[in-house]
């Protein structure tokens, strides 16, 4: 048996170059929002079932909307991103949680630096993965279950962009 993954490790899928190319284009503000709903949405509820007592990944998520909203800065945000990654690190005989609490981590601080986004594709949608076929699935079953999810990330995110945003955001892609 091989041992889980902690990412995704096929970045040529379709939907996340079409996320490569999408999330330039746009703000910070607009990316940064589109990762932390879809985190609270698929995520979140995924790690509350693993981890039901664990808030760190809410917590996380909840400074993000309220960095977003412009009511606090990232010094506050900051040590609530490094708990969720603390949250994962707990988690690290766990893929499941360990890629979800990975994945908000990543998708909480997209609002300081909208590349982290990506960490949405990266860790999550493997995360969701394990959660619905496994970790002991063969990987290409594992791989089109979280490229199907990466499909699902892109058109959120087509649902939200902005067409010819005036600010889009500066990403340098270290992959």
């Amino acid at each position: 048996m091989a041992k889980p993954r902690k990412m995704l490790s096929d970045i040529d899928i379709p939907a996340v170059d079409g996320l490569f190319r999408l999330i330039p284009s746009q703000s910070k503000e607009t990316v940064a929002k589109w990762a932390v709903d879809y985190a609270g949405r698929i995520l979140l509820p995924l790690w509350i079932k693993y981890c039901p007592d664990d808030v760190r990944p809410q917590d996380a998520l909840d400074a993000a909307r309220d960095m977003i909203a412009k009511k606090i800065k990232w010094a506050e945000l900051n040590p609530k991103v490094a708990d969720c990654i603390s949250a994962a690190k707990d988690m690290e005989t766990e893929p499941v949680p360990r890629g979800e609490a990975r994945a908000i981590a990543q998708c909480s601080s997209a609002i300081h630096s909208a590349s982290h986004a990506m960490g949405l594709a990266l860790y999550g949608a493997l995360a969701v993965a394990y959660d619905k076929v496994g970790v002991n699935a063969p990987r290409d079953e594992q791989d089109r279950v979280a490229s199907e999810e990466c499909e699902r990330m892109l058109a959120a995110l087509q649902s939200v962009a902005v067409t010819n945003e005036p600010k889009p955001c500066k990403v340098s892609w270290k992959c």
